[in-house]
């Protein structure tokens, strides 16, 4: 499915939230409902839940043949109303249709990713769209709907029309810096509060396990808890949910199999306007753990001028198979830097109400 070709920006990079705006009043972006307010953040657009959801069988793609309505008269056990409100059980695959819908100029792509909230609930979350085989890619071009698949892992949550669990990016020609440019970056910016960052294809990001004074260094989630309403921030109290990980004396963690932990990077990020970032796996060969890298960085995450001082990021972390020891300083990712196509119009930071501006080890908002 093809669009035309659109509004092309000489500059490459990663479009802002005002050219985000004018792809939605030209028609590239479809919104079947009005924007709600803080829908449009500096460097991407959260994507809604539509009115109605299907439990099915299993995960899938469509295929480069395929519509995903198609899929779903193949494999949907029943259908689920959200325009009041449901609840989604862990364990369980839910494909629901999105109130946005793309018909993109041929210049611009699109990628899509979790938002924060929605990766430390241990949500898994991913967009589909029709003849992609790709989750959470969209091709330059593309015309059509978008669905979200939804797999709560840890709490079961409660959703409705209008939730927001994924955000959408949308790129033009080229946007991720070279290694040469990304340390040239450093030097002015800062990225990250390390003196020596390791920078190979991304700057490195490492665990921390020295904690603060008390020793707390992350939280492990439990089981067989009460509903997460994903609409309600501090509607849930931190210790029904979450049981507190100390640690004195050795700087080291053993990840237990299948459990949930929250913790936190050891260096403190900088994202400038001038760029937005997004975390990537550092090695799979590494050990036998994945960090559940959720959501973006936008531009202003942890700089100055929009109110921060520096922010670590939150890493969502789990275990497969076998027990893993995790160490205080362990890289466990790389943070990849991609220009801006312009400057936003607005920051990340302290004048948006953004709730994770600042953070150290920090769970999602709906956490009191």
């Amino acid at each position: 499915m093809t669009g035309n070709a659109g509004p092309q920006n000489e500059r490459g990079g990663i479009l802002p939230a005002q050219a985000i705006r004018r792809l939605i009043e030209q028609g590239y972006i479809k919104v079947k409902e009005p924007l709600l307010e803080g829908q449009l953040q500096p460097a991407s657009l959260d994507l809604r839940l539509g009115p109605c959801a299907w439990r099915v069988r299993a995960s899938f793609l469509p295929g480069s043949e395929a519509r995903v309505a198609d899929k779903l008269d193949e494999f949907a056990l029943h259908r689920i109303d959200l325009t009041e409100s449901a609840v989604l059980e862990t364990g369980c695959v839910y494909v629901a249709p999105l109130l946005e819908g793309l018909a993109l100029p041929t210049g611009i792509s699109a990628s899509a990713n979790p938002k924060s909230s929605t990766g430390r609930l241990d949500v898994f979350t991913r967009v589909i769209a029709d003849t992609v085989s790709a989750f959470d890619q969209v091709p330059a071009g593309y015309t059509g709907p978008l669905y979200a698949e939804i797999c709560p892992q840890t709490f079961p949550i409660i959703v409705r029309q209008g939730s927001r669990l994924s955000q959408i990016r949308f790129r033009q020609g080229a946007a991720a810096d070279t290694d040469a440019a990304l340390a040239d970056l450093h030097r002015r910016e800062r990225l990250v509060s390390s003196d020596q960052p390791d920078i190979a294809q991304g700057i490195a990001l490492s665990v921390d396990l020295a904690g603060d004074d008390n020793g707390l260094v992350g939280y492990r989630a439990k089981r067989h808890t009460g509903l997460v309403d994903v609409d309600a921030p501090g509607s849930c109290a931190v210790l029904d949910y979450w049981e507190p990980i100390r640690l004195h004396g050795e700087k080291r963690l053993i990840l237990d199999p299948d459990e949930f932990y929250i913790l936190a990077s050891r260096e403190a990020v900088n994202v400038p306007p001038t760029h937005a970032a997004e975390m990537v796996p550092f090695n799979p060969l590494v050990g036998e753990f994945r960090v559940h890298y959720a959501g973006f960085f936008d531009p202003g995450f942890g700089h100055a001028a929009a109110g921060g001082a520096g922010s670590r990021a939150v890493l969502e972390v789990r275990s497969h198979k076998v027990p893993f020891i995790l160490e205080h300083g362990q890289i466990i990712g790389r943070l990849i830097y991609e220009r801006m196509a312009e400057v936003p119009e607005m920051l990340y930071g302290s004048a948006l109400g953004s709730h994770y501006q600042a953070q150290g080890l920090k769970l999602s908002k709906h956490f009191k």
